[in-house]
């Protein structure tokens, strides 16, 4: 069933590629990756990175009880784009209570976990008093600090189903404001790098060496990344909405795609339904690309199942890494860039495509008409969201 869609009155992200919608387009039209082989606190893994530049400055007054890395990281990507005072014109219109935050994060604040663990005392096995595991460490850490932040007293809800949790921040939002819980939302997710990640998707020998090569036959592994990203939703015009939102569950494996797409399939064909549009309407897909030979060819199979052979598709996640539970959001970004700019961007470091991957590559970076841009985003345990993005 489709339905209306929803504006996208303000729109922002920080990531390894600079700070703001500027300095990723630029990227974008430059080739300019984000990713380098740099170390990360006492990780002594040989991996590439995503770091999205210095966090050192804490945050102070009011905001101080929240302070650890993935909140400095909100705080920095609130600054962007003007978008904290186009929320603030929005709670002049609707009134602070009637907006709501949905945020989407990984592993949120559990840096400051990690932290803490190495000060604890070891004779008595317990943390550091100054801990505040709720504003800085749980996951719903990151939601309420962009509310805080923002001064907003709406809904306030952190969604956590890894890869896929700040592309479902759009259905949830969009769900609360058809149900009257909220007139206007703050969606977005921020996820900042960790040790628990890095070795995390080290132990499932995920982390490739070298930098991730989306659909490359040498392709061997994801380059982890951070990022912070922000969009305004509303009911009003605006030249980009939210066109549509779906989502499916595979329950196939906790960490393995299902490897034939259904689900995501399934996840595309509703995000189409909800939109109203065809698969020739599409004009472009944001993979979710991630550069590991399971997702990658999962993916594969679904494009073609349900938008077929021939429309433009390609990875950004060579530009920033995969930033995990800001994924979503950051790729959305990229996604209205590519509609707002009328370019569609190659996989980057994609050098030699694997030949059993069907869907249509984009090889060369180029300028086109885009109106309206898929964005899927798969996480673990087999929960996918997909994105229908552009001009109402």
């Amino acid at each position: 069933m489709s339905g209306s869609p929803l504006a996208i009155s303000a729109w922002t992200a920080t990531s390894a590629l600079g700070r703001g919608r500027d300095a990723h387009a630029r990227a974008l039209f430059d080739e300019r990756t984000g990713l380098a082989p740099t170390r990360f606190e006492t990780c002594t893994l040989e991996c590439w990175i995503g770091v999205a530049g210095s966090l050192d400055r804490p945050l102070s007054g009011e905001l101080a009880a929240w302070d650890c890395r993935n909140n400095r990281l909100a705080q920095l990507g609130l600054e962007q784009d003007g978008f904290t005072a186009q929320v603030a014109r929005a709670a002049e219109r609707y009134g602070a209570e009637r907006i709501g935050v949905f945020m989407g994060t990984s592993t949120s604040g559990i840096h400051s976990a990690e932290l803490a663990y190495r000060e604890r005392d070891r004779a008595a096995n317990r943390l550091p008093a100054d801990f505040d595991h709720g504003r800085t460490s749980c996951t719903w850490s990151i939601a309420g600090f962009v509310q805080a932040s923002l001064k907003l007293r709406g809904e306030s809800i952190a969604i956590s189903t890894a890869c896929s949790s700040s592309a479902k921040v759009f259905a949830s939002a969009r769900r609360a404001i058809q149900a009257g819980l909220c007139d206007a939302a703050v969606v977005g997710g921020v996820d900042s790098l960790c040790l628990t990640t890095l070795h995390g998707f080290h132990s499932l020998q995920l982390v490739s060496r070298d930098i991730c090569r989306p659909a490359d036959t040498r392709r061997n592994g994801i380059s982890i990344g951070e990022a912070a990203g922000f969009a305004l939703l509303e009911r009003a015009d605006a030249e980009l909405a939210l066109l549509g939102d779906g989502e499916s569950s595979d329950a196939h494996h906790m960490s393995a795609p299902e490897p034939n797409g259904r689900g995501a399939g399934e996840a595309m064909t509703r995000a189409l339904a909800r939109a109203g549009l065809q698969a020739a309407d599409i004009d472009y897909v944001n993979l979710h690309g991630t550069a590991t030979p399971a997702n990658d060819a999962a993916e594969d199979r679904a494009i073609c199942s349900v938008l077929g052979e021939s429309t433009p598709v390609s990875s950004t996640k060579g530009w920033t890494g995969h930033t995990l539970g800001a994924a979503g959001i950051l790729e959305a970004v990229i996604s209205l860039l590519c509609v707002e700019h009328g370019f569609v961007p190659r996989s980057l470091n994609t050098l030699s495509p694997d030949p059993s991957l069907r869907a249509n590559l984009v090889r060369d970076s180029r300028r086109a008409r885009i109106g309206r841009v898929m964005s899927n985003s798969f996480g673990f345990g087999g929960s996918n969201c997909s994105l229908v993005l552009g001009r109402p």
